[in-house]
């Protein structure tokens, strides 16, 4: 690994925001969200209100066997659907899991929480920077030059924040890295920078060159589990996707209306996506790209025509302001600015389609997954062969969706499998608790059945060009998916993220990861606990175990927070022996079953990280810390390799706290020294080769 900076504590926040971000980091994600009000003003019943199951949770998992439709992880979907599970033993736990069936052999000394300036893994690990803001993904790249930035260099080099991370093998020693690039942070990337009206206008291209996403081609470092960016050679699949990448729209939504604008009166093609979370792979070799917090980048909603203001404050954008504040982008393409280009925000916070091995291709933004706040698009298939996508929205109090195809699947057949996300069933889920209202009081103590529980549906929103929710068309339920979820009674949860379906039992993992503005009155089993500052993690079982049902059990095998607090549960294991975890946001597995979870804005004082908790077997949630990202850093991907040999992580924003600036930088990660900190993707393996984590 690069040689650490020097290390340095740094005191804890002055004023810090809510689930432990700095303010940073919070003007710049998601434009401040939680000082506003929430988007969600519904009426929507908390399950607490519910008082009859849908359907009997118990009743229902003896229907169907665990089975598993994955391929490995991290070149998720390439590889088709696995062979379905054995049917589980009759005396196996209430969700059919038992012995030690994916347990996976986890054996390394937990990493101790810290707040140490640099990636700390377990002792037998190293790690080790893979590719860094800055860094050449075009052949014709020139070198990252801090100093000296210019916006058609950023266009050809590694983007600013990096979040998502997908691998697609090519062979055994090289394969192709896609990353997402979130946001830019400007108050970090520029010296002096004042933002506004005295940005820059070469600033405020720079910061929409940074955002999008990269391929970039990497190799292994000789036998190990180390990988690099290969920097030599043609690079002929590497890529930049940027905020100004022409795309097309394609679904039920596309060439509508609510999609045209001046720019494109077809309402079919678009610059750029923003804002880009977590997402997902397809069985056909392709990346699902969630764009997230697109809101914070319009102006002037208070100029939209009355009749649009509402979806648009659904959405989060502003309709009371007159003055534009945030980046500008407004300055140097008008498109940003709402008052002449009302639709324009509507052609943001969609799924978007990138083929990683054809650098020529145009994404593509699917429309029938719907619009919101995308953290990503898992794929998995149903048990007749359809393709399901599993979506979070990440907002307070949003929902949660899924994309079933009409079409199946066909191994091999490409040009049949390039059309499947354009029509099906979107759906967002309803979850009922199963233990009585007093049980569930606001303390995280757990109800009589000893577990957070219940049973629940898949509401079906819109199916093709038939909508399915009254008084809005198949368009309208597309393009203002939020309000469509309302009006048919969606549960509001606690921030849904990453969602992931595990190889091994088939349950369906869902990142919550916080939501301080829950009160006691709105606590549900699902969201048991007010001001919920540190999240929790939630399984789906659908019924018989598979994908294309529209009815599944639940519970919550991980409440986080400090083990000591009372509120906090483990999955029945002792907590004595477990570690601290704070606000889960991207989840993956890997191919014994074990869960691993990053983490976002730790609100127990301690730099982010990434976890691992075994969900089977005799040390079913007994979760350790299995490394720390830099001060300031969130941690993101992550994602493990098919060998289990490596496991890559985003290292967003380091040095992101109050205060930092390029003249008083918080971090020197990874570089060392004096640098400048550079959001990067890193990897860690086991020194002596062994799988990760054992």
């Amino acid at each position: 690994m690069a040689n650490p900076s020097p290390r340095r504590m740094l005191p804890l926040l002055t004023s810090p925001h809510k689930g432990g971000r700095s303010a940073l980091t919070c003007e710049f994600r998601c434009g401040n969200a939680c000082a506003h009000e929430v988007a969600n003003a519904s009426e929507n019943a908390y399950f607490g209100d519910v008082v009859t199951s849908v359907l009997s949770r118990r009743g229902m998992l003896r229907a169907g066997a665990l089975g598993a439709l994955a391929a490995g992880v991290g070149a998720a979907g390439l590889a088709g659907a696995a062979p379905a599970a054995a049917e589980p033993k009759p005396e196996a736990g209430a969700f059919g899991h038992g012995g030690d069936r994916g347990r996976g052999g986890l054996r390394f000394a937990a990493v101790a929480p810290n707040r140490e300036d640099r990636l700390v893994v377990p002792e037998g690990y190293q790690s080790a920077p893979v590719v860094r803001w800055g860094d050449p993904v075009l052949p014709d790249a020139p070198a990252f030059d801090f100093e000296n930035q210019t916006a058609e260099a950023q266009a050809k080099q590694f983007g600013y924040n990096c979040d998502f991370v997908t691998f697609f093998p090519m062979g055994s020693n090289r394969g192709l890295l896609w990353v997402n690039h979130e946001y830019s942070d400007e108050a970090l990337m520029f010296r002096g920078y004042a933002g506004g009206n005295a940005a820059t206008e070469e600033q405020i291209k720079i910061g929409l060159a940074a955002h999008g996403g990269s391929v970039v081609e990497i190799e292994r470092v000789g036998g190990s589990g180390q990988w690099r960016l290969v920097t030599r050679g043609r690079r002929r699949y590497n890529r930049r996707v940027t905020a100004q990448t022409p795309m097309r729209f394609t679904g039920p939504a596309a060439g509508g209306d609510l999609l045209k604008t001046a720019a494109d009166p077809s309402g079919t093609t678009v610059l750029g996506m923003l804002n880009n979370c977590a997402g997902g792979t397809t069985p056909w070799g392709t990346v699902l790209s969630g764009e997230e917090n697109f809101n914070q980048y319009f102006v002037l909603g208070s100029g939209a025509p009355e009749a649009d203001k509402a979806a648009l404050r659904r959405y989060g954008i502003d309709t009371t302001s007159t003055t534009p504040s945030g980046r500008r982008f407004d300055r140097v393409e008008e498109r940003f600015d709402l008052s002449k280009h009302p639709h324009e925000a509507n052609r943001f916070g969609w799924i978007v389609e990138i083929d990683p091995f054809d650098p020529d291709s145009t994404p593509i933004k699917r429309t029938a997954l719907g619009r919101l706040a995308h953290e990503g698009a898992t794929t998995t298939l149903a048990k007749d062969g359809r393709v399901v996508a599993y979506m979070g929205d990440d907002s307070r109090f949003e929902y949660v969706y899924k994309f079933v195809s009409k079409k199946r699947y066909i191994p091999g057949y490409d040009r049949h499998n390039r059309t499947l996300l354009d029509e099906g069933t979107l759906y967002v889920a309803k979850f009922t608790g199963d233990s009585p209202a007093a049980e569930i009081d606001g303390s995280g103590k757990l109800p009589s059945d000893g577990q957070f529980d219940g049973s629940g549906q898949w509401i079906p929103l819109v199916t093709g060009n038939v909508s399915h929710v009254p008084g809005m068309t198949a368009a309208e339920v597309l393009v203002f998916t939020r309000l469509a979820a309302d009006k048919v009674g969606a549960t509001k949860m606690d921030r849904p993220e990453d969602i992931e379906r595990n190889p091994v039992t088939g349950g369906v993992y869902l990142a919550l990861t916080n939501n301080s503005n829950r009160t006691a009155a709105q606590v549900d089993e699902a969201n048991p606990r007010p001001s919920n500052r540190h999240g929790h993690v939630l399984e789906i079982v659908e019924r018989r175990n598979d994908a294309g049902a529209t009815t599944f059990a639940w519970w919550l095998p991980l409440v986080c927070g400090d083990p000591n607090d009372p509120a906090t549960y483990f999955a029945g294991f002792d907590k004595t022996k477990v570690s601290p975890i704070s606000c889960p946001d991207n989840v993956a597995f890997d191919r014994d079953g074990n869960l691993w979870i990053s983490t976002d804005g730790n609100a127990l004082g301690s730099n982010d990280g990434l976890f691992v908790m075994p969900v089977t077997g005799r040390e079913r949630g007994y979760l350790r810390q299995f490394l720390t990202v830099p001060i300031g850093a969130e941690t993101c991907g992550p994602m493990i390799t098919q060998d289990q040999r490596s496991v890559f992580v985003a290292v967003q924003h380091p040095g992101e706290v109050n205060g930092a600036s390029p003249e008083a930088p918080a971090s020197h990660w990874p570089d060392g020294g004096t640098s400048q900190p550079r959001p990067s993707v890193a990897v860690a393996w086991h020194t002596q080769g062994r799988k990760i984590g054992s």
